[in-house]
């Protein structure tokens, strides 16, 4: 069992983490609701970004959704031209995605509000507390 003081040490920080999530997430969630869209958007824009030309089936991995969960945002996304789908040229059954000019405006909005956030905040912190912070985060990706 943990000890009363290791739990509230732990409580504190597992209410940090989703007000911080919060307040990260914030500036962004305003400019999507705005477009009648959301987080998950906001996560295949920022993959999408990230990977050019990346298949579907790789970026189902890196987001770690189902086809079925993809399906409906990564449409919604095509609809609205944000997100292009080609077919691979070694594969036909392939679909390659990668951001229209708009996604990569969009998606540079987004995302540039948060890197703004957090440089603010690792400037402020210090480069040992951010360098902290990333191996915290890191190692809490690990354990999905």
């Amino acid at each position: 069992m943990i000890d009363l003081k290791l739990q509230t040490e732990l409580r504190t920080s597992i209410e940090l983490l989703y007000f911080a999530y919060r307040a990260f997430t914030a500036q962004a969630d305003r400019v999507l609701e705005q477009r009648g869209l959301g987080r998950v958007h906001h996560r295949i824009l920022y993959f999408v970004g990230r990977n050019p030309d990346v298949p579907v089936n790789v970026l189902l991995g890196l987001l770690k959704v189902s086809k079925q969960a993809l399906n409906a945002p990564l449409r919604q996304l095509v609809e609205m031209q944000l997100v292009a789908a080609a077919t691979a040229g070694h594969d036909r059954r392939v679909k390659l995605l990668r951001l229209t000019p708009a996604g990569e405006k969009l998606e540079a909005q987004l995302t540039g509000t948060q890197m703004k956030h957090l440089a603010a905040v690792f400037e402020a912190a210090g480069p040992e507390a951010a360098a902290g912070w990333q191996t915290v985060m890191a190692a809490l990706a690990r354990d999905e």
